[in-house]
């Protein structure tokens, strides 16, 4: 027997440190372990190293061309820099000493923060990462090999005083403080290619030993191949290094199982395209990133890396033109793969239908552009839930494969599928993964290849998985050493197979050799980040507008560029292309979901401002070339007025006049009701067609007194009540609604005992995520608010209000206008609020005498129902929901609609509904929703269920106001009531969404619908606007097989057939 033998199987706990200890450069042992060796020889200071510097000012982020042409001032290491985002230069000179010939050479820099390397030319080389996290990436290579003539150098680099993850731990100090980051070194150095080797080696071998089942031989085998490779190892001795490698080799030389599990490893660095640090420092992320994985795929011909949002890509090519080339020139070999298809990385829950779509027709277009092909995986690894339309969405946008992995973060259920088909609302279909490791960002260890085969749910169908790989969130992306730890791990016993691949390689091999999946239906609910439906309610609110807006603005610009033969109206398509990209890119999952920082808003507010701008003027003046063409003569007089209806059904409304125009057009006539607030002419409108004109006159308008006139009373008891011919509604004096009673159905709406528009305001502690989270136990902790201020505000007999003021605290007041006109038995509520709390979140609540198992919430393009109970906790976790223009309860018979105009946040149980309306978040932003908004929200009560309702109409009409335009037209013109200029008859589910040019042909235009109750359909669409042929397409505006257009002889008719919740695109062509 050996006298010093190995008594590892007694203590392999001792012996797996001492191996850990061996590789880790966190302990004291780093002068006597594989630490001591990485590096030959190091030089800094002057002669070798020279830096001077110059510092931008403010938060500037100059370009190359402008940077070098300062005065550069000398540098040292130990410097400060900052404050935070700040901007610094560094022109480098370095000579490599005589120590250094025959060896590699390698440029130190470590700024504590993120960097970027460009050659004296102002090409963009490489981005550093400083710091000591894991993120960390500080070497710039010089030269393979030095020789006795090395040649002076000079190069530059440019300092963001900002690290990956933005500007420190955003838990305790706000991203917009100053602090300063200090440059620790610049040095040269040469490495030692066999004792790095041998490192990776050694972390492979190590992680093995701890993540394989410890009774297993292969883990036992790892742990003596480590132990012996520590007792070779001399730190003085270079010859015992390749000795050492000798035993890693021949573990490694032990391969996996033909039939063990297949990973499809792929890396990337997922940008968030604004998060904790502002969308301006994202373009300088990506170029950071994204030229060091070129610089990696020239080292490893076998590297596959992957990038999506077209956006960033677009930044690129502006910002880094070069780049950009060597990109394209990347993706052609197959080594650089664009992914994704869509402009950003979005939300999926609050964006509308249009937006979804939009996201994949601006992405998909620039990736067919400028790499020649679409993308065929719709990549969303990190956004908050997903929409039950997504799958018909992603058909139609070209893509028929689905990658995320953010299900994996739910804190009440276990999704319960890998890789399964992912079936949406109207049936379509996709291929989807998430995968089993459940990151974005692995770091290629052993332990996410094992523990990833583990957490595989769905592996008795399929034996493969994906594996993303690389730093991410703020950038980065995969380090040298982990390609190396990648390389080891190829086919090794003990691991699953791993082989570098494009994902769409996993996919199609899925589909060829899976014989089943399971499938999922309906909506991917994300049992996290709930909160997100409401933080940032002034952003939301911006979204909502300018989706609208846009809408309309198309709209008219294809009715005013094509409705007549002569028209000379030129469409827009350049500058409405740019604000669907504002639209979109302010869409990406951390910034309308409100959970980025203060800097991200205060840009996204100037980016909705320039939106609502534009999207106003350009609606304005196409409304007014419509009006001029209907005409058919120059309108310049402002004494009258034209309205204008972009949904498109007939409606009626009431609109406010300027006492002024109400003059001119009336003459003598006394106004019927002029409003308390503004002395506006309240003057009702009646039967303007769905997408038509409407011209406001004493022949088209009664400004006589209604015949059934709302009003308004303060009764005995100290209640209110408002009341039509519809309903009547009765206040308390806290400004709830003790009383709904629809007289024309004789039905009392709210029960004994209970209240509508009641007011709570809860404790908004979330376990972790600040602005992200509303936690169930949050429903345990509130207060009713009782205490209110009520007023006579109008009191008919067109529009009848009441006034309701509620002290929310000491700093905080709610302030509402609750409104019920002549002729509809919506009530009305408009809010405003001087918002300045911490951590709570306020909502509105309503009981209604009404009974269902089920509750309807909008969705993109349909609706979706979820249960009113919480039977299992799959019922529990969707104690809030997301829902867009309404959220409705019906029983057989009646229903109830919750409608508003930029909320998305709800929640039904039993027979109770809320509403989210504010939140006080302080982190990552600490001013989060602070000051004042204003928002409105609507009671809509209805016969039958929702199916038969018309609630979808109705939050239409709610969100899309009548527009005015201070024009007369001839009262002669007696059609143009009778003119609109799309309709759709026969199929009261079916909605035209949206109207709009062709991308790619100017003589041609889309009109987009689709059903939305949920039922089959085969309605008949009419057109105004010239065509000589009709053809369905999908969302690229690609033609598409499928059931027939048919168009009626002699007619402008066509009959266009629906499946439930079908979205049907088409193209009309001169």
């Amino acid at each position: 027997m050996k006298p010093h033998m190995s008594y590892l199987q007694k203590h392999p706990s001792i012996t797996r440190s001492r191996v850990s200890n061996f590789v880790n450069d966190n302990y004291q042992w780093k002068d006597v372990n594989i630490q001591a060796v990485l590096y030959d020889v190091k030089a800094s200071g002057e002669p070798h190293v020279q830096l001077k510097v110059w510092s931008a000012p403010g938060q500037e982020r100059p370009t190359f061309e402008h940077a070098v042409k300062q005065e550069f001032r000398p540098a040292k290491v130990g410097q400060m820099f900052g404050p935070s985002w700040t901007t610094h230069w560094f022109q480098v000179h370095v000579s490599i000493p005589a120590q250094f010939v025959g060896k590699p050479v390698q440029f130190l820099f470590d700024s504590s923060s993120e960097a970027m390397v460009w050659s004296a030319e102002g090409e963009p080389i490489m981005g550093l990462t400083g710091g000591n996290g894991g993120e960390r990436h500080v070497d710039y290579a010089l030269t393979a090999c030095a020789t006795a003539n090395e040649p002076e150098r000079m190069f530059y680099v440019e300092i963001a005083c900002n690290g990956l993850f933005g500007n420190g731990d955003y838990h305790e100090h706000p991203q917009d403080r100053d602090i300063y980051y200090r440059l620790n070194s610049a040095e040269l150095a040469a490495p030692n290619p066999d004792a790095w080797a041998l490192y990776h080696d050694m972390e492979v071998i190590v992680d093995m030993a701890k993540e394989l089942p410890q009774d297993s031989p292969r883990s036992w085998q790892a742990l003596t191949a480590a132990n012996d490779i520590v007792n070779i190892f001399e730190h003085a001795d270079p010859t015992s290094i390749n000795k050492a490698r000798s035993v890693s080799d021949a573990f490694f030389a032990v391969t996996s199982n033909p039939a063990s599990h297949q990973v499809y490893a792929i890396g990337n660095c997922h940008i968030d395209t604004a998060w904790l640090w502002p969308f301006a420092e994202t373009r300088r992320k990506t170029a950071r990133s994204w030229s060091t994985q070129l610089n990696l795929m020239d080292s490893f011909e076998e590297y596959r890396f992957t990038a999506s949002q077209a956006q960033q890509f677009e930044w690129l090519k502006e910002d880094y033109p070069s780049l950009f080339k060597r990109i394209q020139g990347k993706a052609k070999t197959g080594q650089f793969v664009p992914i994704g298809g869509t402009w950003v990385e979005m939300d999926c829950n609050i964006p509308s239908g249009e937006s979804l779509a939009r996201q994949f027709l601006l992405g998909q277009r620039f990736y067919k552009q400028h790499f020649g092909q679409t993308c065929d995986v719709f990549w969303l690894p990190d956004t908050f839930g997903y929409s039950s339309q997504l799958p018909q969405i992603v058909r139609l946008a070209g893509a028929k494969y689905f990658f995320t992995q953010k299900l994996s973060w739910n804190n009440i259920n276990k999704f319960p599928n890998t890789t399964f088909w992912w079936t949406g609302l109207d049936g379509s279909s996709v291929l989807t993964h998430m995968a089993p490791s459940e990151t974005y960002s692995a770091q290629c260890r052993p332990g996410e290849l094992i523990n990833g085969v583990k957490k595989h749910k769905d592996v008795a169908y399929s034996n493969e998985s994906l594996y993303l790989f690389g730093n991410g969130d703020g950038g980065g992306g995969p380090l040298r050493s982990m390609l190396e730890r990648l390389r080891r791990m190829a086919n090794v016993d003990g691991l699953p197979r791993v082989k570098q691949s494009h994902p769409r390689e996993f996919y199609e091999h899925v589909e060829k050799t899976t014989r089943e999946l399971v499938a999922w239906k309906g909506e991917l609910y994300f049992e996290l980040h709930r909160g997100t439906y409401t933080s940032q309610s002034n952003n939301k609110l911006w979204n909502r507008q300018s989706e609208f807006l846009l809408r309309d603005a198309e709209l008219l610009c294809t009715v005013a560029s094509f409705g007549s033969e002569d028209s000379e109206f030129e469409y827009p398509a350049e500058e409405l292309t740019r604000l669907w990209k504002l639209v979109c890119l302010n869409q990406f999952h951390d910034v309308v979901p409100g959970s980025a920082i203060n800097m991200v808003y205060r840009d996204s507010d100037k980016m909705y401002k320039d939106i609502i701008s534009s999207a106003n003027r350009i609606r304005k003046e196409a409304l007014a070339n419509v009006c001029r063409s209907v005409a058919g003569t120059d309108l310049t007089s402002s004494q009258g007025l034209t309205v204008a209806n972009t949904t498109g059904w007939m409606r009626s409304d009431i609109v406010a006049i300027p006492a002024s125009t109400y003059a001119n057009i009336f003459s003598d006539t006394s106004p019927v009701q002029i409003r308390a607030s503004d002395s506006a002419v309240l003057v009702p409108v009646t039967n303007v067609a769905g997408f038509g004109l409407h011209s406001v006159s004493a022949e088209t308008c009664s400004v006589r007194a209604p015949k059934h006139p709302v009003h308004v009373s303060k009764t005995d008891k100290d209640t209110y009540l408002l009341e039509n011919r519809f309903v009547s509604v009765t206040f308390n004096a806290s400004g709830h609604i003790i009383s709904f009673y629809d007289k024309t159905e004789g039905r009392e709406l709210v029960p004994k005992d209970a209240a509508a528009n009641v007011f709570e305001l809860y404790d908004d502690v979330p376990l972790y995520w600040d602005a992200w989270d509303i936690e169930i136990y949050s429903l345990e902790k509130y207060q009713t608010l009782k205490s209110a201020v009520v007023l006579i505000v109008e009191e008919g007999p067109l529009v009848a209000s009441i006034s309701v003021r509620v002290p929310i605290s000491d700093g905080s007041v709610l302030t509402q206008t609750i409104s019920l006109s002549e002729h509809s038995p919506r009530l009305d509520f408009d809010c405003s609020v001087d918002w300045h709390e911490n951590r709570k979140c306020l909502k509105v609540s309503f009981t209604w005498d009404i009974y269902s198992d089920v509750a309807t919430y909008e969705t993109q393009f349909g609706v979706v129902q979820r249960p009113t109970h919480r039977n299992t906790t799959w019922d529990m976790a969707k104690f809030e929901v997301c829902g867009h223009k309404f959220a409705d309860l019906s029983e057989f018979g009646y229903g109830v609609a919750l409608l508003n105009d930029c909320k998305y946040g709800f929640s039904t149980l039993g027979n109770s509904m809320s509403m989210s309306l504010l939140r006080a978040p302080k982190a990552p932003d600490e001013h989060s929703d602070m000051g004042h908004h204003s928002f409105r929200y609507a009671i809509y009560p209805h016969t039958g269920t929702f199916s038969e309702s018309n609630v979808v109409q109705e939050a239409y009409q709610f969100n899309v106001p009548l527009l005015e335009l201070p024009i007369t037209i001839p009262p002669q013109i007696s059609s143009l009531r009778k003119r609109p200029f799309f309709s759709v008859s026969g199929a009261r589910n079916v909605v035209l969404d949206t109207v709009k040019r062709a991308e790619d042909d100017k003589t041609s235009y889309i009109v987009r619908l689709y059903e939305a109750y949920g039922g089959h359909a085969r309605a008949l669409l009419t057109s105004r606007l010239p065509f000589s042929s009709v053809c369905k397409v999908n969302l690229l505006e690609e033609p598409m097989d499928g059931p027939g257009i048919e168009r009626l002889d002699h007619s402008t008719a066509l009959k266009v057939p629906f499946k439930p919740f079908e979205v049907v695109s088409l193209l009309f062509t001169l």
